[in-house]
């Protein structure tokens, strides 16, 4: 996608080898800065403290740290020790382990002084092949936004509801949820977006609308219970979110607040859909309510609010009274039953073992 004119992806190699560079994403809407990795502990901070976050970019950023680790040190210990410390960042996102166990395969059959090497070019196959996945999700969703407007009459403007952010700041290009809204864009189909301002870290308002901004799509940011009210009112067509982990059961964990839409559209008769690569897909579990990690962070994302004042300056403010006790769970599960299809790249299925399993045959044991 394009900052300003010019293309750019979320992270991208400055020096072989040595240094990857990303956006801080805990500065946008306000300011857009990039920001150099070289340890490995830095990877690790970039991931745990969000200046990188989305499941599959969380992923990309976790396999350039391991090769920092192996440029600093190529040891069997070290190997071990930056797995740890890169999968304990972030629980509940897959793609995490994902990548890291593509490191885990690689590494350990190389002499210590071909590894550098060897994960630094894994790495940056993680990430193209990233852009690829993401851009085919956006090639099956548009198929599904074009037939659902067609069926809808093919008039007037085309409404969906997304939250969090899935588009390409959570990837490393395209996004997942985001990527069939901008090729229905590009496609000359009236999209506008409801975008929920998703609190805390208020991904939605703050990343979301910055990347549809930048992109030229009409959009309205909505508050986090607005969604229900509009679908009441026939104002929302469709909603695509993306998702951190997908059971082999079609289960779906993302940010707080998705299982919250995923019932008002149900109630509503408003098709659900979740975008996702495969790499997101956990096919070793089965019950997302019971089985997938939550993670629990900082309750001051919660009683704080960061922003730009009237003045100008980029503060954070209180926004709760002093002795109150705040909770952070930052994930919740969508059960399948709720979801109305699962948008992958190799296409659309049921959110169902039987859905998935048919797209990725070689899972199915």
């Amino acid at each position: 996608m394009k900052v300003n004119g010019t293309p750019m992806r979320t992270i991208w190699p400055v020096e072989a080898g040595k240094v990857v560079e990303i956006i801080d994403q805990t500065r946008l809407p306000h300011e857009f800065v990039t920001t150099q990795l070289t340890t490995r502990a830095e990877a690790a901070h970039a991931i745990s403290a969000m200046l990188v976050r989305g499941a599959p970019l969380i992923g990309a950023t976790a396999a350039y740290g391991m090769a920092l680790a192996m440029a600093e040190d190529p040891s069997d210990a070290n190997l071990k020790a930056a797995h740890e410390a890169l999968y304990a960042t972030r629980p509940t996102a897959v793609n995490l382990r994902w990548a890291l166990e593509e490191m885990a395969v690689l590494l350990p059959g190389l002499a210590p002084a071909e590894r550098a090497a060897a994960a630094w070019t894994r790495a940056g196959e993680i990430c193209d092949e990233d852009v690829g996945l993401c851009e085919s999700i956006g090639a099956h969703g548009l198929g599904l936004i074009t037939d659902l407007y067609a069926k809808r009459g093919g008039t007037g403007v085309f409404n969906i509801l997304t939250h969090c952010n899935a588009g390409w700041l959570a990837t490393v290009d395209w996004g997942t949820a985001i990527a069939p809204i901008y090729k229905a864009h590009e496609a000359g189909i009236p999209i506008h977006v409801w975008v929920d301002e998703t609190r805390p870290r208020n991904q939605g308002a703050s990343l979301t609308a910055w990347e549809l901004n930048s992109h030229g799509v009409p959009h309205t940011v909505i508050p986090d219970n607005a969604g229900g009210h509009l679908m009441q009112h026939g104002e929302v067509d469709m909603c695509i979110v993306g998702t951190d982990r997908t059971t082999r059961t079609g289960d779906v964990c993302n940010k707080i607040g998705t299982y919250l839409k995923a019932l008002a559209a149900k109630d509503n008769g408003v098709p659900f859909y979740v975008a996702l690569p495969g790499p997101t897909i956990d096919w070793t579990v089965r019950d997302g309510v019971k089985e997938i990690p939550i993670e629990q962070r900082d309750p001051a994302e919660v009683t704080r609010i960061w922003g730009k004042t009237d003045a100008g300056a980029l503060e954070w403010v209180i926004i709760t009274p002093e002795g109150s006790q705040a909770a952070n769970h930052a994930f919740d599960v969508t059960p399948a039953r709720l979801v109305t299809g699962l948008i992958t790249e190799r296409g659309v299925c049921p959110a169902s073992e039987a859905g998935l399993s048919g797209l990725y045959p070689e899972k199915r044991t």
